[in-house]
């Protein structure tokens, strides 16, 4: 496997986009950013949301160079990298605090040609673009200075925005990036997670092909929740089309992190081709379509006892008549029973049922 080339413009002088006000750069330069839009797709990139692995959730800034080395290594000797996870992101703290004589530590803010010519000279695939020390310039009038920038090095860059939802950037960044942050950083815990799961969703809408809403790493495998609970955050993730960023340390991963991370099923819902959002239908339920005319349903429990939980066929989007055929992704097995009309399942505290459901009459 190649290494893909990753890094995060940490030194926080981050990113550009839109304009001062959201709803009047949308009207007046309609044109020009789906211009945007068509040049981002142009490239192939973020077609399905991407997969790989960032530093920042474990590690913070306690990075260098070998553990780097250590980790590409690792996503190759575990066989991750031929699930899908293949890009190796460097987040926050690889760069000099300052430039040097001849202005050439990356840094950006005022030097983004120059930076984005840099960062395509050494090979970069990935840029994660955050938004710290901005200079009180809007995120809606950085970021597309950053993109038309990576547009003129001639090098295909996946242009992550990471302005932590501030100003809704699922509102406008279609049109500037490959995706963005719909969320505040995440932490390993269930309140954290299931809460940035719900803020993400409101924006279901907006994620296609070429630009995914992005609800942050994955805290999978860095100890702070349940394997039940870490199940349920990888499934969501994959059912919301986000990306599939491991946030633990690759070099040391857990059976049981393994388990869950390399579901084929799982990432197979994340990568359908279908690329239509699952959507959250009540506070149990999280359905979508599938390819071939299949629905993946997801019941969740979000209480602190077991409990039954109930899908309907209304809700979800298939004919409430229909004979449907269930598997369960996590148990790897199909159901003997056919369902009509709906799907019961009872559910732990603080896990889910995963199901592709297929009708078959």
């Amino acid at each position: 496997m190649e290494r893909s080339s990753v890094l995060e413009v940490g030194v926080c002088c981050l990113l550009l986009i839109l304009s001062t006000s959201t709803i009047a750069y949308a009207t007046k330069t309609a044109k020009y950013s789906d211009r945007l839009r068509r040049n981002l797709l142009a490239n192939d990139l973020g077609i399905t949301p991407p997969m790989g692995w960032n530093s920042w959730n474990h590690f913070g800034c306690q990075i260098d160079e070998n553990m780097i080395k250590e980790t590409a290594d690792a996503l190759v000797s575990t066989g991750l990298h031929k699930l899908g996870y293949t890009y190796v992101n460097i987040d926050d703290c690889w760069a000099e605090i300052a430039r040097d004589e001849e202005q050439n530590n990356a840094g950006s803010l005022g030097h983004e040609e120059q930076d984005a010519m840099t960062f395509a000279s050494w090979g970069i695939d990935y840029l994660k673009y955050d938004n710290c020390n901005n200079d009180g310039t809007k995120p809606t009038v950085r970021y597309p200075v950053m993109t038309r920038a990576l547009m003129k090095t001639g090098r295909s860059i996946f242009f992550s925005l990471c302005e932590w939802g501030d100003l809704h950037p699922a509102l406008w960044g279609g049109k500037v990036g490959n995706s963005w942050r719909t969320t505040n950083d995440i932490s390993d815990n269930w309140e954290s997670m299931v809460s940035r799961a719900d803020m993400n969703e409101v924006f279901a809408d907006y994620a296609r092909p070429g630009g995914w809403n992005d609800p942050d790493m994955l805290e999978v495998g860095n100890g702070g929740m349940t394997k039940d609970e870490y199940i349920v955050h990888f499934s969501i993730w994959a059912m919301s089309k986000a990306p599939l960023l491991l946030g633990c340390d690759v070099r040391n991963i857990t059976k049981e992190t393994m388990e869950i991370v390399t579901n084929k099923e799982v990432i197979a819902v994340n990568q359908d081709h279908l690329a239509f959002k699952q959507r959250r239908l009540g506070w149990q339920i999280w359905a979508g379509p599938l390819t071939g005319y299949r629905v993946v349903a997801l019941l969740l429990n979000r209480g602190p006892w077991r409990s039954s939980i109930t899908a309907n066929w209304d809700d979800i989007g298939i004919p409430p008549k229909s004979s449907v055929q269930a598997r369960d992704v996590w148990e790897h097995k199909t159901l003997k029973a056919q369902f009509v009309g709906n799907i019961t399942a009872t559910v732990e505290s603080h896990a889910c049922k995963m199901y592709i459901l297929k009708p078959i009459s």
